[in-house]
Order: C-alpha cells, then sequence, then structure tokens
C-alpha cells in the first residue's frame, strides 16, 4: 500500500490559490523525519516532474516555473508535507503527487488539480 495520501486539490480559476497536504499514517517519524520530501506532478501526457523540495533540515528549493508562486513546507511531528499554491496558471494543471526526493517510495493516488483560465 502507499504511504502517502494527497489531498486539497481541487478546480480553481487561473490567479486562485489552493493548499496541498501530503500525510504518511503508515509512516513512522523515525522513517519520514530523516528523508528530503518533495512535490510531484503529472500533467496528461507528460512525465511526471519534481516542482518543489524540503530536505530534512528544512532547505527549500523549486522548479523555474514554479518559483515565487508555490512554498512547500513540512510539520515532522504529524509527518505531513504541504505545497501552497498560489496565483495558479491553467499550465499547473496536473495531478500532484508527494513522494521522497528521489523516491524510493511507492506513489500514492495524488490529488487533482484543475485551473482554468
Amino acid at each position: 500500500q502507499p504511504q502517502w495520501v494527497e489531498s486539497g486539490g481541487g478546480l480553481v480559476q487561473a490567479g486562485g490559490s489552493l493548499r496541498l497536504s501530503c500525510k504518511a499514517p503508515r509512516m513512522i517519524t523515525s522513517v519520514f523525519n530523516p528523508n528530503d520530501m518533495g512535490w510531484y506532478r503529472q500533467a496528461p501526457g507528460q512525465q511526471r516532474e519534481l516542482v518543489a523540495t524540503i530536505t530534512n533540515r528544512g532547505n527549500t528549493v523549486y522548479a523555474d516555473p514554479v518559483k515565487g508562486r508555490f512554498t512547500i513546507s513540512r510539520d515532522n511531528r504529524k509527518k505531513t508535507l504541504y505545497l501552497e499554491m498560489n496565483n495558479l496558471k491553467p499550465e499547473d494543471t496536473a495531478v500532484y503527487y508527494c513522494n521522497n526526493v528521489p523516491n524510493t517510495f511507492s506513489w500514492g493516488q495524488g490529488t487533482q488539480v484543475t485551473v482554468s483560465s
């Protein structure tokens, strides 16, 4: 069974905001905490891509298309990863997944984000 449970997606107009969450209910904190974590996304017909990374120390890295608009954060006590997405664009439409970086765990179901123009 997948380790991750993603939620928070939906349909939003361009310029809108969403906050995604990713929980790891079956993972113990001693496994979650040391991992660098990331949000990935996969648009129809495209390969899955890494858009935001947060290290186990809280340092963050963003892909150029989302830089300045997305913010990744984590709560190690809750074993939860977040992605705050602002000023959304139609090209952000995709299924969003979380996983460690590099990904070694199985994938969850993801959460659909659809941005209308």
